[in-house]
């Protein structure tokens, strides 16, 4: 039933939530984000239990920004966990840093590029480079790649144009600010639906809210993977 291409965020308030989500869920999911949020509740425990008891796949959203040795040894500590995707901000010696951290596991290191919780209004607020948004999300992006980058992160809005990347080949993009039709943007600005987001190039899309606020999540779940099932998710571009 499971489609890995779904990641579900598990956006709760502790590890006993988010256990009883995914009990909720059953094998309608085989990935499961948790996030920074996560951390103190328990975070790392439900990732391993996830992963150890439960067979499922996992992305740590942790987001490291550091000094390079920091990050190198939060990401060895990290990679013992036995987890999937593990994100860090995509400045090259983070990214660097991080995959010297990761080396000798299956840990994928993915760059976030630009939060999509963002829009030109709060870089300027962040005193970042003037420019389009999306111009900059594929900057970093090429350039995460260049750092050795197994991924990155990044809106639905641009995964085709990071996609067309020569460096995007064979690397992953994943893509959070995920909404089905009619559902409540929250906090993300720039979004797409999951048949877009996959059309367009994402190999993964990151969905928490319209799943884990919904009546019964797992049809909530079921709903998506209809959707990403359908003609309108065909990728055109590969």
């Amino acid at each position: 039933m499971s489609d890995d291409r779904l990641i579900v965020a598990l956006d709760v308030p502790d590890a006993l939530a988010g256990l009883k989500l995914a009990e909720e869920i059953g094998d309608a999911v085989s990935f499961y984000k948790i996030g920074l949020g996560m951390l103190t509740g328990g975070g790392l425990a439900l990732a391993n239990e996830l992963k150890q008891e439960h067979g499922k796949r996992i992305f740590l959203d942790m987001k490291l920004f550091d000094i390079g040795a920091t990050v190198e040894n939060a990401v060895r500590g990290l990679a013992q966990f036995d987890l999937d995707f593990l994100t860090v901000h995509g400045d090259p010696y983070v990214v660097r840093a991080a995959k010297e951290g990761a080396a000798g596991k299956d840990l994928k290191i993915l760059a976030v590029t630009i939060l999509t919780s963002l829009d030109r209004a709060d870089l300027d607020g962040a005193l970042l480079k003037p420019g389009a948004v999306s111009d900059m999300v594929v900057e970093r992006a090429a350039n995460a790649f260049a750092a050795g980058a197994d991924g990155v992160i990044a809106s639905p809005q641009e995964a085709a144009a990071i996609r067309a990347l020569p460096e995007a080949e064979g690397r992953l993009i994943v893509t959070p600010g995920v909404r089905p039709a009619c559902a409540d943007l929250g906090d993300q600005k720039r979004v797409a639906t999951p048949a877009n987001a996959v059309a367009d190039g994402a190999d993964h899309i990151v969905v928490g809210r319209p799943v884990w606020q919904a009546e019964n999540p797992q049809q909530a779940v079921l709903d998506i993977l209809s959707e990403l099932n359908s003609p309108q998710a065909q990728k055109p571009n590969r």
